[in-house]
């Protein structure tokens, strides 16, 4: 297929390209929050709750992550400094 066809400027078809790419990396992040949460998305009710609740979902995925890329002594280390 012919990006030219659809998209008349390079600038188009490159924007469309990062979308996409966007898309599945964040994609991932909720799949993987969703899945935490099970069928019972959220436990609580009224949006500051639920924010509150997000939000420490959200925490508990970006240390897991750090502890797989970094590994555990250093993290603690850089939370202490």
């Amino acid at each position: 297929m012919n990006l030219r066809i659809i998209w008349p400027t390079r600038r188009c078809a490159t924007f469309a390209v990062h979308r996409s790419i966007r898309r599945q990396t964040v994609e991932r992040v909720f799949g993987t929050l969703k899945g935490w949460m099970g069928p019972c998305h959220l436990l609580t009710k009224r949006i500051k709750n639920v924010a509150t609740e997000m939000s420490l979902s959200v925490l508990a995925y970006n240390i897991k992550r750090m502890i797989s890329i970094i590994g555990v002594k250093p993290l603690i280390a850089a939370i202490r400094a």
